[in-house]
């Protein structure tokens, strides 16, 4: 006999059939960070009086879970900069978990506390904690987050996390100097209960968000990993061919002039200054909306839509490659990433696209020296139909 039955949120009863409006709220409580890892593209230091004088308010974040909560929202995830420098973070997690909502946390467990570690034992979260690790030994976790003792504040909060029986996850940026540490990285990973894969890594660094920063905008970019790199990286994962076989025959074939194709503005993330964005990287001032003017139904029906729907391309070597490429569904070039690199939405990114390409190359996708671009429909139609083994969808 079963005695569980796992729903879709749209299939509560409560929905009476019909979605719920927003079914995660991701809120940026800060843009600060305890640490200043040299990858980041959003931290700002932990004294910014300014930045910490903008963010909102407690009540402020409280109206806006309720707000979630009554447009359907499940889960809530509190990310940053390091949400764990907001003083009210225990307030915000029990608040919301009461409201019978889901918690995943973004962190990189430097500041937690017994007595933190001890509510979210108390009070799980219901999803895993998400850890970044930025090295296994003291000179290279110092390194990445550019201060001294940060590994042994790190390793402190990890123990309290498995002292308290609190789920949690790692993930990790591959940097240069940490690949002689990617073993031992891995093997630590899987004694941690709550691991069932090989942990995730970032590798195609994102630039500064706020373009605030030329000067570490190019050492960002100097970390990334090349397109080869980023290939063999995916490949380890002994499911990579057969998940991007049922990948490529859903998502492959041109987007056209229309900007957003992907899920941004479908919900919505909130920075710490209480602007709604279609996506937590997109920080251009003519995409946000101020929820200090308009409620978060209002934002998510009406304003937060009229911006993506009326966002077309108009950059002619756009339009003359990204509209008409096929590989959209291996390329993350979109919006975001163009506002970061270049100040515009339409910008092809010159970088994602060599690694679009090289991962493309690899699958069987595009031949050498060929442009994605330029290969006619009909052909390229053919080739991910024999690689995935079904016809492209759209």
């Amino acid at each position: 006999m079963t005695y569980i039955k796992k729903l879709k949120p749209h299939e509560f009863k409560i929905w009476h059939g019909k979605r719920p409006l927003l079914g995660q709220l991701d809120i940026e409580l800060t843009e600060r960070c305890n640490n200043a890892c040299i990858h980041c593209c959003i931290n700002l230091p932990e004294d910014d009086s300014d930045a910490r004088s903008r963010e909102m308010s407690t009540d402020f974040v409280k109206d806006l879970i309720k707000q979630a909560a009554d447009l359907g929202c499940l889960t809530v995830r509190f990310t940053g900069g390091e949400p764990l420098l907001r003083e009210d973070l225990a307030e915000l997690y029990e608040f919301t978990r009461r409201l019978g909502m889901q918690v995943i946390l973004f962190t990189n467990a430097c500041l937690i506390t017994p007595e933190l570690a001890a509510l979210l034992g108390r009070i799980p979260p219901g999803r895993v904690v998400e850890v970044s690790v930025y090295g296994m030994s003291p000179d290279s976790y110092n390194r990445v987050a550019a201060r001294r003792g940060a590994f042994a504040e790190f390793r402190r909060g990890i123990d309290l996390l498995l002292q308290h029986k609190v789920p949690f996850i790692v993930k990790g940026p591959m940097l240069p100097f940490l690949k002689d540490e990617l073993e031992a990285f891995e093997a630590w990973a899987a004694t941690i209960p709550a691991m069932d894969k090989l942990p995730g890594y970032s590798m195609n660094f994102d630039l500064r968000s706020r373009r605030d920063d030329p000067a570490k905008n190019a050492r960002v970019a100097e970390l990334r990993a090349t397109p080869e790199e980023t290939v063999g990286m995916m490949s380890r994962n002994p499911l990579y061919l057969k998940d991007m076989k049922q990948f490529c025959g859903k998502f492959m074939g041109p987007p056209g002039e229309k900007l957003f194709t992907c899920g941004a503005g479908h919900g919505t993330c909130i920075d710490a200054y209480g602007k709604a964005q279609l996506c937590l990287p997109l920080r251009d001032t003519a995409t946000v909306v101020d929820l200090r003017e308009v409620t978060l139904k209002r934002a998510l029906e009406v304003s937060l839509p009229a911006i993506r729907e009326s966002a077309v391309a108009t950059n002619p070597d756009y339009l003359r490659r990204c509209a008409v490429c096929f590989l959209k569904g291996l390329c993350e070039q979109c919006p975001a990433k163009s506002w970061m690199e270049n100040g515009t939405l339409d910008t092809p990114v010159e970088y994602l696209c060599s690694v679009a390409h090289a991962q493309a190359r690899y699958l069987g996708l595009v031949r050498d020296g060929e442009n994605a671009w330029e290969v006619a429909e009909g052909d390229w139609r053919e080739r991910v139909a024999q690689f995935s083994g079904n016809d492209v969808k759209g």
